[in-house]
């Protein structure tokens, strides 16, 4: 068995740290730049290998060049090039990506242009209908799939379109995202590797309840009405066509799995189209199979497994195979060894071969090279704050470390993985881009981004750890005012999201710091940021300890970050601040009520209130139903905890929030008044759940001004 490379030390990653305000760096961020501050993060180069060869292409000076993997350069297409191949006139060159090594294709304006390198010539353009979306595109049959409205169409190269579905019910979606995203769904098409079959979600949500949000544009108001399943009542149905583009047909995947409102998810072709895999999972989450299909009739032919757990199962990355024969997949789970692990199978009937990865540690698919001898992953064993490219073979287990580089680690494979590239940052490194050559090991370094803080009077960030009531290393970092002076007192600002799939503390550049929280240091505030038991990169047991009580084991996490900092005599324990967004503004409420004596000062944004108000596949996830688990839902909902404020507490939400729904804060609002406690709300009329463009910069003063006005 491969054992964890060996982990930085306590002490290194307590000392690691980095100090920018030095020299004559002394400017402070505006308002707009701490919130829109794009150029003030550090510069990247977009590369993108070049089909199968092992080059990589890039814009440099408004024309498309590649280099090869010594690093000789040559230039593609000019801008100049393309506009009178295309008749444009573009100031700099679009977005692009590869068919293959001599086609370029470009999206501009709703058509799609491809570009013959070696003679550089226009091969087609394909002009798109309006109102089209989800447009998705099969190479093997060169057709697109699209939706329009709620039916799936196909287009061929000449622009033709015909319909796969037509369906007059507006509760029948086709073609689209389900789920609400989760179980790692962003889309509804799946083209066979043929490119002759489209497989495609049909979503029912004629039993769901709407939920109204408010269009204040039109002369007297109007509501729009949006489909939300809510934990504990009715949710949509959903089922798998598989349409044929030569007989016309559709049939429906025949699944018999648990009741109608169970999950379908991970949809993969076999590399051969005749086979379709799914993963079917129920609706309380805790049991699912691994089904196999015939992709001809839809008929079922087998479950390869199944897995159950007593808490829930995550089902989020569809397989992978060895090779193009289709004879053994890579499937990934955490229900099994405690971490998010690789495993072999065979597709024949699903028999367990071999776990790929056995370290301590949650991994991701890279990738496998072309003889399936070699499997490619990312691993957080070196530390929970840092990720790696690791290469074991498959045969043997034999594993090696690919990235030296201190830091985390973001990799693009060559197609026949023979190079990869490596876009890493620390703490102290903005960021750095190499290519590696993964046989001999050699690396050559592309490009190396200066410090675009090198100007700006910003404190020192500090990431370190502290202990949690069962042991585990909680990471955080912590940012002191920029012109620190130990012998004073500085009120802090907690910064919190603390909800599942979110890891807010990485050894990246700054730590992950956003430039409002460096904003803040810069105006005198010690800026606290820490992940909580529920967070991912750490294991099932530490993600899966906020089941049925979303908050609580947070919440106690949170105390331990507070009692670090009570320990430091340039804190002032009697101004302490919090503030979140989401979850954050849940987890913000929550400890503002909890802990009255030791918050003074929160904002809280878009929060979830009450989990009896949020969307059924998250929330039951975490929580299982309102009747299942009467004791979390009372005990985590804050609705109770309104006549517990004591300190400030500034509520910010989206008018139109579609993922943390009105009703969550406007209730809490409701609660305080019937107790007669004050607290401050702002809603913003036109936002959804993120409050994004200039009127972030009018979030982001208020929330500055609110901590200025009752904390400073």
């Amino acid at each position: 068995m491969y054992k964890t490379m060996k982990r930085i030390t306590l002490a290194l990653i307590i000392a690691l740290c980095i100090t920018i305000n030095s020299g004559a760096q002394d400017k402070i961020f505006t308002m707009e730049e701490a919130v829109l501050g794009y150029h003030l993060r550090p510069e990247s180069k977009y590369l993108v290998w070049q089909g199968n060869l092992n080059s990589y292409t890039y814009i440099e000076e408004k024309n498309l060049v590649a280099e090869d993997t010594k690093g000789a350069k040559k230039t593609l297409l000019t801008v100049d090039e393309f506009n009178t191949i295309l008749g444009l006139d573009l100031k700099r060159f679009p977005p692009y990506s590869w068919l293959d090594e001599n086609t370029l294709k470009i999206s501009h304006q709703g058509k799609e242009h491809r570009v013959n390198l070696l003679d550089k010539t226009l091969i087609r353009t394909v002009t798109f209908p309006e109102n089209v979306e989800n447009l998705t595109y099969s190479a093997a049959g060169k057709l697109y799939a699209c939706t329009e409205d709620n039916n799936l169409f196909y287009i061929n190269e000449q622009g033709d379109k015909f319909a796969v579905t037509n369906d007059k019910d507006k509760n029948i979606v086709n073609g689209q995202t389900v789920s609400r995203e989760e179980f790692g769904i962003y889309g509804g098409i799946f083209w066979s590797p043929d490119g002759k079959k489209l497989a495609f979600y049909r979503k029912d949500e004629s039993q769901v309840e709407t939920v109204p949000l408010l269009d204040i544009t039109t002369r007297t108001s109007s509501v729009k009405e949006i489909k939300y399943p809510m934990a504990g009542m009715k949710s949509e149905q959903i089922s798998l066509g598989i349409y044929n583009i030569a007989t016309k047909q559709t049939h429906f995947l025949e699944v018999t799995d648990f009741e109608h409102d169970r999950y379908l998810t991970n949809i993969t072709w076999s590399p051969l189209s005749d086979v379709i895999y799914v993963q079917a999972l129920n609706r309380g989450q805790d049991h699912l199979r691994l089904n196999k299909y015939d992709a001809s009739t839809g008929k079922f032919i087998s479950t390869l497994f199944e897995e159950k757990s007593d808490t829930y199962i995550e089902p989020e990355h569809r397989l992978r195979f060895l090779d193009e024969k289709g004879e053994q997949f890579i499937y990934t789970t955490d229900n099994r060894d405690g971490y998010l692990s690789l495993y072999l199978h065979d597709a024949s009937d699903g028999k367990l071969i071999k776990r790929l990865t056995p370290v301590d540690a949650d991994v991701k698919f890279v990738a496998v090279d072309k003889t399936g001898k070699n499997l490619y992953y990312l691993s957080t064993e070196v530390s929970p704050v840092e990720e790696h490219l690791f290469q074991t073979n498959i045969k043997t287990g034999k594993t090696v470390r690919l990235t030296s580089g201190e830091g985390w680690h973001s990799i693009s494979m060559s197609k026949d993985c023979s190079w990869f590239i490596d876009n890493y940052s620390s703490l102290n490194v903005p960021r750095i881009i190499e290519i590696t050559d993964v046989n001999k090991k050699k690396t050559r370094r592309i490009f190396e981004a200066k410090n675009p803080l090198e100007q700006y009077a910003t404190g020192e960030i500090t990431l370190g750890t502290v202990k949690s009531d069962d042991g585990y290393d909680l990471y955080y970092r912590l940012i002191k005012p920029a012109e620190f002076d130990s012998t004073r007192k500085y009120p802090v600002l907690v910064y919190v999201y603390g909800g599942p799939h979110s890891q807010l503390v990485k050894n990246n550049w700054t730590a992950s710091s956003g430039l409002w929280e460096m904003y803040m240091a810069q105006h005198g505030y010690v800026v606290f940021v820490m992940d909580n038991h529920g967070t991912n990169n750490r294991g099932k047991d530490f993600a899966h300890a906020i089941h049925r009580q979303c908050g609580q084991r947070e919440m106690a996490d949170q105390i331990k970050g507070i009692e670090l900092l009570k320990s430091k005599p340039w804190v002032d324990a009697d101004r302490i601040g919090v503030h979140g967004w989401s979850y954050g503004g849940f987890m913000t409420i929550s400890l503002i009520t909890n802990y009255p004596d030791i918050y003074k000062v929160a904002v809280a944004g878009g929060p979830v209130i009450d989990w009896k108000w949020y969307e059924v596949m998250y929330g039951e996830r975490y929580m299982d139903t309102p009747d299942e688990n009467p004791e979390g839902y009372s005990k985590t909902s804050l609705i109770n905890k309104a006549k517990d404020l004591k300190g400030k507490l500034l509520i910010c939400h989206g008018l139109i929030d579609p993922v943390v729904v009105i009703e969550h804060s406007l209730s809490f609002i409701r609660e305080c008044v019937k107790n007669g406690v004050q607290v401050d709300y702002f809603p913003y009329p036109r936002a959804e759940h993120n409050v994004g463009g200039r009127d972030r910069i009018h979030l982001m003063q208020k929330i500055t001004n609110y901590f200025d006005d009752y904390l400073k």
